[in-house]
């Protein structure tokens, strides 16, 4: 296959079996000195400029189909600039990453098909400390599919998209694909995206190479078995981190758990430790357009080993708060136990909310203005703290989450009551299997990320709940509050990591 121009100067792609051979007034014609061919790409947007034309040369290097031609041609790129000389950017070249050979070079192996025997040879490689492209035109992870002088395709075949191919590139090289599309077999898919899988030719040539390199394959799968740690993208962490908080907001909010500790040896709520952090009401009704302070209370001792205290504010504009700082570090809490704020609410009916945390403590306040408020803070009475657990404070539960080998395929991911953290086993064969060669966790296995974080949030927090109620069948109380828990929110787990 190749390109030539007719006597009429109509392109021709078909020019028989052999390269179509350059004469005088055909250089003349095309305006090429000596012996070479120019090829132009003509962009009719005047618009349009290619800035970055090293960038292009890098993208016309890896781009698959010019794989097999720059092997075997030089092909300059160049810049013509304004009216002035052309600048030469210089050569483009494929260049293949550092790399170790796994299989050949040029491997033979042989299919059958309605009763004869063709071959094709193979070359396999795994790249060394270089992430390799696995989408688009410029893909540099996958075998590249040549037949004759022709780049038909670039795949994995049955191993296509599978764990374990992350790092492998090579060719391979069959003259049967090219003589049967000349016959008119339908060797290319109808959208012209590589091989028709539907032939049976290219089914039979598709299946004797997924058999050649399926031994390397489980091999690179093999190492992944022993994956210490992997990472998600960073749109994924974001969506876990907003979940664990916000089901840890949930614990101490809509459940009453993971409130203050209580103190050794008792389970009474009247002796419990002190709050780390404490506002001195979780709830500040006042009339407008009187400036009020709300205070947050904190426990030197237990905020020892924290760096710094967070502070967020939802309020509204009718709604002013002084001073607003966004972070103090513990150091400077030194000289107290309180901090203050000035506010003031200017419309009826405004309402608020200001949170502090630090590591896995946490304190909220809601501020209400109406002109009913007496001026006073709204205590909750003394029985009903007993009987119930403060929930304007707490210990966050779920502090955070790990993707860690546990070393077993049983535990798909548990909670850590030390760390306070969700682990997501990648030692779980359903798990290992949205891993990729980077121990990175494909996005693609979100919903198995909501499935999992929901069977660990919901066993966790039900455990909790039937330690405080110490009535009923233990298992049959368990089971009742897990499905209560996956009821309340599990449909908003799962909306929450389909991006809603």
């Amino acid at each position: 296959m190749g390109l030539a121009r007719g006597k009429n100067g109509d392109y021709l792609y078909d020019d028989g079996s052999a390269d179509h051979r350059a004469k005088t007034e055909d250089r003349i014609r095309l305006g090429i000195p000596g012996n070479g061919t120019r090829i132009t790409i003509v962009v009719e947007d005047s618009d349009a400029t290619i800035s970055q034309h090293r960038s292009l040369k890098q993208l016309l290097g890896n781009n698959v189909y010019l794989r097999e031609i720059l092997g075997r041609r030089t092909v300059e790129l160049s810049n013509p600039g304004h009216g002035g000389e052309p600048a030469l950017v210089g050569q483009v070249r494929y260049e293949e990453p550092p790399s170790t050979l796994l299989l050949g070079p040029e491997e033979k192996g042989t299919f059958a098909h309605e009763g004869k025997k063709h071959a094709f040879s193979l070359t396999l490689k795994r790249a060394l400390g270089t992430d390799l492209t696995s989408r688009g035109d410029e893909r540099t992870n996958g075998l590249v599919v040549i037949s004759g002088q022709a780049v038909l395709d670039c795949q994995f075949f049955d191993h296509e998209n599978r764990m374990g191919t992350e790092y492998l590139f090579g060719t391979v090289r069959c003259p049967s694909l090219i003589e049967k599309l000349g016959q008119g077999v339908a060797i290319i898919s109808d959208e012209r995206e590589g091989l028709n899988p539907k032939n049976p030719l290219v089914a039979s040539f598709g299946r004797a190479v997924s058999e050649m390199i399926t031994p390397i394959v489980l091999a690179e799968q093999e190492k992944l078995k022993h994956l210490d740690r992997a990472t998600p993208s960073g749109r994924t962490a974001q969506m876990i981190d907003h979940l664990l908080e916000r089901m840890s907001l949930a614990a101490i909010e809509d459940l009453g758990l993971a409130p203050t500790r209580m103190l050794p040896e008792t389970d009474d709520l009247s002796e419990e430790e002190p709050a780390a952090l404490r506002f001195s009401t979780p709830f500040y009704y006042r009339r407008p357009n009187h400036p009020f302070h709300i205070s947050l209370l904190f426990d030197p001792e237990q905020l020892a080993g924290a760096e710094a205290v967070d502070f967020s504010y939802e309020l509204p504009e009718s709604m002013s708060i002084e001073p607003a700082p966004r972070t103090i570090p513990v150091r400077e809490l030194d000289g107290g136990c309180r901090l203050e704020w000035t506010v003031v609410g200017h419309e009826e009916g405004g309402r608020g909310r200001v949170m502090a945390r630090t590591g896995s403590y946490w304190a909220r306040c809601e501020l209400v203005v109406t002109k009913r408020a007496s001026g006073h803070p709204h205590v909750p009475a003394t029985h009903s703290r007993r009987r119930r657990p403060p929930h304007d404070h707490g210990v966050v539960m779920f502090l955070g989450y790990e993707f860690r080998n546990l070393n077993n395929e049983l535990e798909r991911a548990v909670y850590c009551p030390a760390e306070r953290k969700i682990i997501i086993n990648t030692g779980a064969p359903t798990v290992r299997l949205y891993i990729d060669g980077r121990g990175r966790f494909r996005d693609s296995a979100r919903l198995l990320l909501a499935e999992l974080l929901m069977d660990v949030i919901s066993d966790e927090l039900a455990r909790r709940k039937v330690e405080r109620s110490r009535h009923g069948d233990p298992i049959e109380t368990f089971q009742a509050a897990k499905h209560d828990i996956i009821r309340r929110y599990g449909s908003e787990i799962h909306l929450s990591f389909m991006g809603h």
